[in-house]
């Protein structure tokens, strides 16, 4: 075999080990479920109702939301790398809502860590952020229930071990009438698209 051969298979075989060794050091699955998904996607899914904890500890009924346009995240509390930047913007965006007289909105931020994350830890980590609860609600339940509501849309969860959590960067806005239409990939979207976003959605009887 020629050395060129030999070299070529020493830098793949380098490349391949890099990659590798790289791949527990990412905390947040990158980008979307499907390859070739863009950063923001219109869509039009229904989302079904179901029932989680908020952080007052009561039964929050994503059905009471109808009437509503919703914005929601997948974050969790002890997370150090994308949620605080999710979360930040989404105190941003209810400041901006709540200093343009608008009403007819809610935002949510659902766990992705509930072993973790119970009410009493979320609502530690809401007022962290000057999250005002009045339409601002942090949702968690049992494993079994949350594991739904991530199929439910389409966040994957690897928990890799205590406080730290591989997760779908995922960030949606739902109707009033309960259809997401705009989905959200990682943190690369600006609080002022989403701002314009809500506004169309709240504008629209």
């Amino acid at each position: 075999m020629s050395s060129k051969w030999n070299n070529g298979k020493l830098i793949a075989t380098g490349l391949l080990l890099l990659t590798v060794l790289a791949g527990p050091a990412i905390s947040q699955v990158p980008g979307p479920p499907k390859r070739g998904a863009v950063g923001r996607k219109a869509v039009e899914m229904p989302v079904p109702d179901f029932t989680l904890m908020d952080q007052d500890n009561r039964p929050f009924h994503v059905r009471s939301l109808r009437g509503k346009v919703t914005l929601v995240t997948f974050i969790y509390a002890t997370c150090s790398d994308v949620c605080p930047l999710l979360t930040a913007k989404f105190a941003g965006i209810q400041r901006k809502l709540k200093s343009q007289g608008l009403n007819d909105y809610f935002l949510l931020g659902i766990t992705t860590d509930p072993e973790a994350d119970t009410p009493k830890v979320l609502g530690s980590y809401g007022r962290r952020f000057g999250a005002d609860f009045h339409s601002w609600a942090f949702l968690t339940g049992d494993k079994k229930e949350m594991s739904e509501v991530w199929r439910l849309f389409g966040v994957r969860v690897n928990k890799r071990g205590k406080g730290l959590v591989d997760h779908t960067g995922f960030t949606t806005v739902i109707d009033r009438q309960g259809i997401r239409r705009i989905d959200y990939y990682g943190d690369s979207w600006t609080e002022k698209e989403v701002l314009k976003d809500i506004a169309e959605l709240v504008e629209t009887k």
